[in-house]
């Protein structure tokens, strides 16, 4: 068996903050030192916090999207969420949801009734995933998975991850993205050593939501985005403390990529299009 080869570190971003409003906002992806990780271009990281009682929720009412997934991780609290496609659900602390937003869909996303009425803990984080031009215009669509349809894999030393997309070493993820995506989070136990394996030449995604890890002799700290190289056969990392990182790991679309609020094309033609698409109606609106 050959050696394993860890892939080697180029960066490490922080989240900054950005709030919305009462609702605590960080943001590592786009930050001042990345611009994207080809195909991942956006995460915001809401919360921790605790909401009080008679509160006004998630702010995210009904907004338009087209040509990219949105990939929402419910680590605690609830979400409600309702789309032009006519899908509606609410995902409890632990679940997921994947939405293609593809040729365009108007959705919203807030706090349920009985979450503004009595409060609680709230933490929730969405990433932002591109797709290649030839699937822009894919129709809509909308999974939700609550934490028990998610499996949970034992990587040892009292360390786990629950894969939500893709294929992580012989086993397979409920959901298969149209890119291949794959998505999982770690949850790693003080004093863990672990080598994960990625393929070559895919572009890692790497997101230390809290605790405190080691690569080599570097410490990294919670609330940072990783940037490694696409060589090796993954990464060797030591956990600290008990810690949570999303991964996951995808191919490179090397195409052009232009973002306008909540379009994302690969023009500035097409992001016109986008605009008068969904100012004459053609997003069905919610």
């Amino acid at each position: 068996m050959s050696e394993f080869v860890s892939r080697r570190m180029i960066a490490c971003h922080p989240a900054y903050r950005d709030d919305i409003g009462d609702l605590m906002t960080r943001r590592p992806l786009p930050g001042p030192g990345v611009d994207q990780l080809d195909p991942f271009l956006f995460l915001n990281h809401h919360g921790p916090q605790t909401y009080p009682a008679h509160n006004d929720g998630l702010p995210f009412g009904p907004h338009p999207h087209r040509g990219f997934e949105t990939v929402t991780f419910v680590l605690d609290g609830v979400l409600e969420h309702a789309d032009s496609s006519d899908h509606q659900s609410v995902i409890h602390a632990g679940g997921v949801q994947w939405m293609t937003a593809g040729r365009g869909i108007v959705h919203s996303e807030r706090s349920p009734e009985d979450f503004k009425r009595r409060g609680g803990a709230l933490e929730i984080l969405q990433l932002w995933i591109n797709l290649p031009s030839r699937l822009k215009m894919t129709p809509p669509a909308y999974k939700e998975l609550e934490a028990q349809d998610l499996p949970t894999l034992d990587l040892g030393e009292g360390s786990t991850m629950t894969l939500i997309s893709g294929a992580h070493e012989a086993h397979q993820g409920p959901i298969q993205s149209l890119t291949d995506v794959m998505l999982g989070i770690l949850a790693l136990s003080r004093g863990a050593h672990l080598h994960v394996p990625v393929p070559r030449g895919r572009q890692l995604f790497f997101y230390i939501v809290d605790g405190e890890l080691a690569c080599g002799d570097d410490v990294l700290e919670a609330r940072h985005l990783v940037e490694f190289d696409r060589e090796g056969d993954g990464v060797v990392i030591d956990a600290v403390s008990d810690a949570r990182v999303i991964i996951g790991h995808a191919e490179p679309i090397e195409e052009p990529v232009v973002m306008h609020g909540p379009f994302v094309m690969t023009s500035a033609d097409e992001i016109r299009r986008a605009i008068a698409d969904y100012q004459a109606g053609r997003f069905e609106g919610l």
